[in-house]
């Protein structure tokens, strides 16, 4: 085995380790967008049913005069 072909399969070996990093890399954050869309819908939720609560109140006070 020459030199050449060392150099080869380091720079062979490197290209695979690299590829593997960027595939965890993209699989962890996709995983966070998914996290943070399930935050966002939990979070607009709320607001929504907030939101309903407080036109409920004011209705309601409207015809308690």
């Amino acid at each position: 085995m020459g030199i050449k072909d060392q150099f080869q399969d380091k720079a062979q070996d490197l290209a695979d380790r690299a590829g593997q990093a960027m595939g965890s890399k993209k699989d962890e954050a996709r995983d966070r967008a998914r996290q943070g869309q399930e935050t966002g819908q939990d979070r607009d939720q709320d607001e929504t049913r907030r939101a309903q609560q407080e036109e409920q109140d004011r209705f309601d006070q409207d015809y308690d005069v």
